[in-house]
């Protein structure tokens, strides 16, 4: 990010990013491994690259005190933070400092230390930013994500939630705005007839799903408006900063993902419904996505005179890539399944405190509080039936009547793991109320 005070007393900041399309060119066997993969992959102890590591390392890496060659969006905000204007090109910037995220954090809440002014004022534009997404309908689900610190070895010898402060937020508003801005640019230039394009899509929620979960909700007390998409937008906003409060409404929160639709890429330009955004796309990490290698290519494109690809084959490739996120996601998860079940294996016969997440026939699952793992409760271990409801969201003791849903808090014991089939059994401890 670049920071600039204009003569006319505006402020012009800039998001460069690294031009990976000058070093990439179509047709060469780094662009079809690069297409071929489609993304990075993260597991937990493990990067597995897009691009070759001389690329990704070195030669695209934005170092402080070098020239880069970058592919930039510029916005000119004035004195109340509206934008003014905006200009994409190729540049070459001279990193003056590389922050990390708690350094830059330290700076806005003790405002003060290097370039304390200007991070100061570009956090308020972000929150500016982010104010105005919230009123056109964004979608904020705070989920907790789970971090691990590994020894020497790469084994588990501790969990963490991740923290979201406001110098993460920052940087996200300003990628996300050159992402919207770059789509409707392109959106724009082709209003007479269209030019393809990769856009990042986000349909509107299953009803069916959203009815189940506002029956749910209710149960918590929280009410739901269904009646237009933007009002079911606000509800879940709402709810996630309930959840924040309250430890019991986070359970919602998982919940309330399943009704969402998947983003996807695609040359269909329905908007991005959690985001709120009309058009959207995604132009910010062409290191680790090849959707943004295809954004810069037809974007750079475009800035000079009037470039169209053919829609169907872009489209092929927009259902590659979208295919290739769904599958690096898949084994994102089960990486940090893996790793949890490993660090949970170090505790067997030990008891823990947990809130029961979900049912199936044959048991329940049960999340820890501390460490977010995951495990099953086999309802046979407990010695009576139970009767699953039609919505799956809870279960009736077919002797006693007793109600259990999910969100009621548990004690449970670690019975054993499977690291193979990354699963976990609890059973119940001895000191739950029957």
């Amino acid at each position: 990010l670049s920071y600039r005070e204009l003569e006319n007393g505006n402020i012009e900041i800039g998001v460069h990013i690294a031009d990976v399309t000058h070093y990439v060119k179509p047709g060469t066997a780094i662009d079809s491994e690069a297409y071929e993969q489609s993304t990075s992959v993260y597991l937990v102890d493990r990067v597995d690259p897009m691009l070759p590591e001389v690329l990704s390392n070195e030669l695209c890496s934005l170092r402080p005190n070098e020239d880069s060659l970058t592919f930039s969006a510029v916005f000119e905000f004035d004195k109340k933070f509206n934008i003014k204007s905006r200009w994409f090109g190729k540049t070459i910037i001279h990193s003056d400092r590389r922050f990390t995220y708690e350094e830059a954090q330290e700076i806005l809440e003790n405002r003060k230390g290097e370039y304390a002014k200007e991070l100061t004022t570009m956090n308020n534009i972000a929150k500016k930013l982010r104010k105005e997404r919230y009123k056109n309908g964004s979608i904020d689900f705070n989920t907790d994500e789970v971090q691990f610190k590994l020894d020497e070895k790469g084994k588990p010898i501790g969990l963490y939630v991740k923290e979201r402060k406001d110098a993460h937020l920052l940087v996200e508003d300003f990628m996300l705005l050159a992402n919207k801005e770059v789509a409707k640019f392109i959106k724009n230039k082709g209003k007479q007839k269209e030019i393809p394009f990769v856009y990042r899509v986000h349909d509107l929620p299953d009803p069916d799903k959203l009815l189940d979960f506002a029956a749910f909700a209710k149960e918590f007390g929280v009410k739901l408006k269904l009646d237009t998409p933007r009002q079911v937008a606000a509800s879940f906003t709402e709810l996630s900063k309930r959840a924040e409060e309250d430890e019991v409404l986070k359970i919602l929160i998982p919940l309330a993902l399943r009704t969402m639709a998947k983003a996807i890429y695609t040359t269909d330009d329905i908007g991005h419904y959690g985001l709120g955004f009309e058009d959207y796309t995604h132009f910010t990490s062409p290191i680790r996505r090849y959707a943004d290698v295809l954004v810069h290519r037809i974007l750079e494109k475009n800035l000079t005179q009037t470039y169209r690809m053919n829609k169907a084959d872009l489209e092929a490739k927009c259902v590659h890539i979208s295919e290739q996120e769904r599958k690096a996601i898949g084994a994102e998860r089960e990486s940090v399944k893996y790793k949890q079940v490993e660090y949970i294996s170090e505790y067997i016969g030990q008891e823990f405190d947990g809130v029961i997440t979900g049912f199936i026939e044959k048991g329940m699952f049960v999340e820890l509080l501390d460490s977010l793992v995951e495990g099953m409760v086999e309802f046979k271990t407990i010695g009576q039936f139970f009767v699953l409801d039609e919505s799956k969201l809870k279960v009736t003791a077919k002797k006693s009547g007793k109600v259990i849903k999910i969100g009621d808090k548990v004690r449970v014991k670690v019975k054993s793991t499977d690291l193979v089939r990354r699963r976990v059994d609890f059973i119940l401890a001895e000191d739950n109320e029957e």
